[in-house]
């Protein structure tokens, strides 16, 4: 896993998404335009939390969040995406 020089405030996370599919369970080849934005990712920088909720991911954890939460940023030519810890909608 790469560790990146970016630390969120607050309740804030950064999270990598995972690849969009490429191919279905029978074979079918998906074209770019007919992917589906992923809705899981890997967890790499978190905030301190606030005073009154502590962080209850932590770097490494694989989650599930909505398709249409955070922010898409680039650090250091990789894509990610930050969001508030109230975004991620499991830990798998």
């Amino acid at each position: 896993m790469t560790k990146i020089n970016v630390k969120p405030l607050a309740d804030r996370v950064i999270v990598k998404a995972a690849e969009a599919e490429v191919k279905t369970a029978s074979g079918i080849i998906i074209p770019d335009t007919a992917k589906e934005k992923p809705q899981k990712g890997t967890v790499m920088a978190i905030g301190n939390g606030k005073k009154d909720e502590p962080m209850t991911v932590k770097v490494g954890d694989e989650v599930l969040y909505g398709k249409y939460s955070g922010t898409e940023i680039n650090i250091d030519g990789e894509n990610y995406l930050i969001m508030r810890e109230s975004d991620i909608l499991a830990i798998i």
